[in-house]
């Protein structure tokens, strides 16, 4: 029977082997493109997770979700290789050495059915094999060591505690050299294809931002939001790096003539630059899930009808590099909006994580039927002939920004002097603007806001509410009337299915 020194030994081999194995994969999949194997269990995860669960992740995880469900899923791939590593230990090397090959074939197979961003089937597949190819002998050589043999000085019998050492250590050493090449590889990589485009000067530029548009109060939003903190809420665990010289546009569909664009092809047409803010339909009242940047970009119904849409067609399916498809209103493609298909954020080409090289950008619509990253196709269609990604999770069709506000300064549950105080925050309503905002203090009389310049109708709005703050316990709370008159509802509702309402309020204390 094994002793506890060999038991352990297992444990650790089995565990080395797999980390070996994930890390050499890794190393594979950042060369190549393909999926890691632990991605591909994981965006199959995301799809096959019912809506009440992403919606739960999003709203209490945040953008902390995608590591989180990487790191479950590395250490239920740990686990099962340890007890593997045991069983190889107790004699069951057979045994060892197929769940480890099996691990290798579950993540081989979800490689080849998963949204990825690799477009052929040996750069998909290819990170997987390599994967279960280490997987297996790894744990084929840990096991090596386990074999019955002739009793020797100082180790237990069964065991050969060299050839144990020789075959951790190098599994370790390899599969330290992959994590720490993926480390340096990617980042260069995706700062030289980044550096491949230059920001093109826009036909039509924006006029300068107003001063007034931003209010002086510490705390509050910037009015322009930083291209390193625009929220991001997308399905993949591994964002995208497409090399913008083999990156293509197709048009097609109900079309007269269908379009095939490279990236020169694009940004050859007339170009515009608009400040628009977005907003994600899983943004819960007062949440972070809204920024406002400037985008130049070509405009999406130039595009059209150089096309030519043929009567009957309602809609457009475009589609992700991983084949994540949205479905967009024709009419919010043509209807005199700044809809564009963007090159650039703030002045710099699009950041991996916001759709390099090209992203679609549509004022007035929440991002899931708008707002597609990385996008390589897009169809002319009927809305009754497809149906998109989240739509078929339970989402609504079409989805109309709603209007919105936010208090960012008192912090909830923060502590302020008591005596004069100042609240600022945001509000938005695009394609409506914001005429008016209105605060309350406790459960006063709703008060007007001072609002800070206007942008344009696409942006949010900054306000400010100054008073005088007794000391003691407080409730504020906030409420935007848009540029049509409508006042922001006061009835809650959660982002699913056409997104949130309800007013954002804050408690804080005043002494």
């Amino acid at each position: 029977m094994a002793t506890r020194a060999v038991r352990s030994a297992g444990v650790v081999g089995g565990v080395v082997a797999a980390g070996a194995a994930l890390g050499v994969g890794y190393l594979v999949a950042a060369v190549t493109g393909g999926p890691w194997p632990v991605d591909a269990v994981g965006v199959q995860v995301i799809d096959l997770a019912p809506g009440p669960v992403k919606d739960w992740a999003v709203r209490e995880l945040g953008t902390a979700d995608r590591p989180l469900l990487r790191v479950g899923i590395c250490v239920v791939l740990v686990v099962v290789a340890g007890v593997a590593g045991l069983i190889g230990s107790r004699g069951g090397r057979r045994i060892a050495v197929g769940l480890a090959a099996g691990l290798g074939v579950v993540g081989l197979g979800f490689a080849v059915f998963s949204r990825s961003a690799a477009s052929g089937l040996v750069d998909r597949v290819l990170p997987s094999v390599v994967t279960l190819l280490v997987a297996t002998g790894g744990m084929f050589l840990v096991t090596r060591a386990f074999q019955p043999q002739e009793p020797q000085k100082k180790q237990p019998p069964g065991f050969d505690r060299r050839r144990f050492l020789v075959t951790v250590s190098a599994l370790a050493v390899g599969g330290a050299a992959g994590w720490t090449a993926t480390k340096v590889l990617p980042v260069r990589a995706g700062e030289a294809l980044r550096e491949k485009f230059r920001v093109p000067r826009p036909a039509d530029p924006a006029p300068a931002i107003p001063a007034a548009a931003q209010v002086d109060v510490p705390g509050v939003t910037k009015f322009v939001t930083p291209n390193a903190k625009f929220y991001r809420v997308d399905t993949l665990l591994e964002v995208p790096r497409i090399d913008p010289d083999n990156w293509e546009l197709r048009i097609h569909g109900m079309v007269d003539k269908e379009l095939r664009l490279s990236l020169p092809d694009l940004v050859d047409r007339r170009l515009i630059e608009r400040d628009i803010t977005l907003t994600c339909v899983s943004n819960e009242v007062g949440g972070p899930y809204v920024g406002n940047a400037r985008w130049i970009g070509v405009p999406v119904a130039d595009l059209l009808a150089e096309a030519g849409v043929r009567a009957g067609a309602d809609a457009v399916k475009s589609t992700s590099v991983d084949g994540l498809t949205i479905g967009t209103p024709l009419s919010a493609l043509t209807d005199g909006r700044d809809a564009i298909l963007a090159v650039a954020m703030n002045g710099e080409p699009l950041p991996f994580e916001h759709g390099f090289p090209v992203r679609m950008v549509v004022p007035g619509l929440y991002g899931y039927v708008s707002a597609t990253k990385w996008i390589v196709d897009f169809e002319v269609t009927r809305f009754q002939d497809f149906s998109a990604y989240w739509t078929d999770r339970g989402w609504s069709v079409e989805a109309p920004i709603k209007t919105a506000s936010r208090v960012d300064v008192p912090k909830g549950l923060s502590t302020i002097k008591a005596g004069p105080a100042v609240a600022a925050g945001v509000a938005w309503a695009q394609r409506r603007g914001i005429k008016k905002v209105e605060v309350r203090v406790d459960d006063g009389e709703w008060q007007p806001a001072k609002l800070a310049a206007e942008d344009t109708i696409d942006t949010w709005r900054q306000w400010t509410f100054r008073w005088n703050a007794t000391p003691g316990m407080h409730r504020l709370t906030v409420r935007a009337t848009n540029g049509d008159g409508e006042v922001q509802t006061a009835d809650q509702a959660s982002p699913r299915p056409n997104g949130s309402s309800g007013l954002h309020d804050v408690v804080f204390t005043a002494e």
